[in-house]
């Protein structure tokens, strides 16, 4: 197989392709590989390859299942797989290895996927760009003097520029979503407890964190959601299973939806022109595919949230952190740490358990504040962002800055997508504008709990509506082979 079949394909395509024996899967880690060396040099998405681990897993013989033979990239914070390094965006844990595959990597490997390397993220994930000093800055396909986003910023830059279909991402606060958005990609985060975080953990970021994948097609997410989805023994959440398969909502017809449109944010912070005018464009394409929009205020109180995260966010860091240095045996020492993520572990020490409760306390009642509101709509649709691109360095996590003054400078970029993790529902990223500059922007739709079915059939009937997979970045493999 050419570079230049290998883009066309999405992961199920690829997948179809091994079936049928038209290509081997050797074949498509190869041109994976050459890939990756032909457009991460500019990109720095991609901060380690694993053409051993990849060929390991082509002669012990790939499981049949609905990905076989797909190259697969991990990001280095979040899931991890045996003996392979995950460094989650640090200097300090830069040799960690755990001596097994977590849960959701296990179910990975029995689809058939072939993991090909890791991801570039920011340190412990505490940034919406993807530029940590253990590895450098990612820059964004569409433009290099923008971020990707963040924290699944390396995926996000590694699918839109053909590097791979698809790529592992996770989701504590729009870090799936968010660098969907500027990516041109679809963005998935599954309803809180669909996706187990299990063995090492039951739920990730006090709640608020989930795991997924960034995709070109919205097929692909939905069949990974199937392949994904599902209790592991221990796990805290009970969530009734899909009615049919994620895959099969892809192509149904969602019915005349009422979608709730909110342009302003929820702490009056500025939104640009130009999401404001990628957010007319998505209500004036629902609209005419028959759906209901009406203006609504934010329909939830972004102070007691902001409120939430300074004591939830800073603490389940702390934990996370100091777990990792028990299993490594590596010091947490601030010099090793950028000042702001150091400024979060210092802060969740200072952090009381009567705080703790109390901050649980409000999240119970913010959820169900939100929740009201999905009694009379059912989805809510707002930007995915305050900006329309991200320039490198404009999120400089190694400011001096407290958390308090780090947090508000990232919800003042970000002020829309926290909310689905704290309550959370579902939320999903789908590419339908572009900016003056030529990077996309997301439109960004929250579902009820456990409704990832309405957000799929939505997204399905879009993406017919106005394709986007064929929109390709300016550093694109395909650009690079031309």
């Amino acid at each position: 197989m050419h570079l230049s079949e290998y883009i066309r394909f999405d992961g199920m395509g690829l997948a179809s392709l091994v079936q049928r024996k038209e290509v081997s899967p050797a074949e498509l880690v190869r041109v994976a590989f050459q890939a990756i060396a032909a457009v991460n040099p500019s990109l720095n998405a991609v901060i380690a390859t694993l053409e051993d681990e990849a060929q390991a897993s082509l002669t012990r013989g790939l499981p049949a299942g609905p990905f076989t033979g797909v190259p697969f990239l991990i990001k280095d914070l979040g899931v991890h797989a045996a003996q392979i390094p995950s460094s989650q965006g640090t200097r300090t844990f830069k040799g960690l290895v755990f001596p097994h595959d977590s849960a959701l990597m296990a179910r990975y490997r029995r689809a058939g996927l072939v993991l090909v390397g890791r991801t570039n993220a920011p340190e412990l994930g505490l940034n919406i760009s993807t530029e940590p000093l253990a590895w450098g800055p990612s820059r964004n396909p569409w433009h290099l003097a923008f971020s990707p986003g963040g924290s699944s910023g390396g995926s996000a830059a590694a699918v839109s520029a053909g590097m791979v279909p698809m790529a592992y991402g996770n989701d504590g606060g729009g870090s799936i979503r968010v660098p969907a958005g500027l990516c041109g990609l679809f963005g998935l985060k599954p309803t809180r407890g669909r996706i187990s975080s299990g063995p090492g953990a039951g739920e990730l970021l006090n709640g608020f964190g989930t795991e997924h994948v960034l995709t070109r097609s919205v097929r692909d997410s939905a069949a990974m959601l199937d392949v994904s989805a599902g209790p592991e023994v221990g796990d805290p959440y009970g969530i009734p299973p899909p009615a049919r398969p994620f895959l099969e909502e892809v192509g149904r017809e969602p019915g005349r939806l009422r979608i709730g449109v909110c342009r302003a944010a929820p702490l009056g912070d500025p939104v640009s022109p130009e999401c404001l005018q990628a957010l007319d464009e998505a209500v004036r394409l629902c609209a005419s595919l028959g759906h209901e929009l009406v203006e609504v205020p934010p329909p939830f109180n972004g102070a007691l949230l902001e409120q939430i995260l300074l004591s939830l966010w800073s603490t389940a860091l702390l934990g996370w952190a100091s777990g990792l240095s028990a299993m490594s045996g590596l010091p947490l020492q601030e010099e090793n740490f950028e000042r702001t993520t150091w400024a979060t572990l210092e802060h969740g020490r200072r952090v009381t358990g009567g705080e703790v409760q109390a901050a649980l306390a409000m999240l119970n009642q913010f959820s169900r504040e939100s929740g009201r509101f999905f009694v009379d709509h059912d989805l809510l649709l707002t930007p995915p962002y305050a900006l329309p691109a991200l320039p490198l360095g404009l999120l400089d996590a190694n400011a001096p800055l407290t958390f308090p003054q780090w947090m508000r400078r990232l919800q003042s970029v970000c002020p829309f997508t926290t909310q689905a993790n704290a309550t959370g529902q579902p939320a999903m990223s789908v590419p339908l504008s572009w900016s003056a500059q030529g990077l996309p922007i997301g439109a960004h739709f929250v579902g009820r709990w456990g409704d990832e079915a309405t957000l799929l059939r939505l997204a399905g009937q879009l993406e017919r509506a106005q394709p986007w997979a064929h929109r390709r970045p300016p550093h694109h493999a395909a650009v690079s082979q031309a």
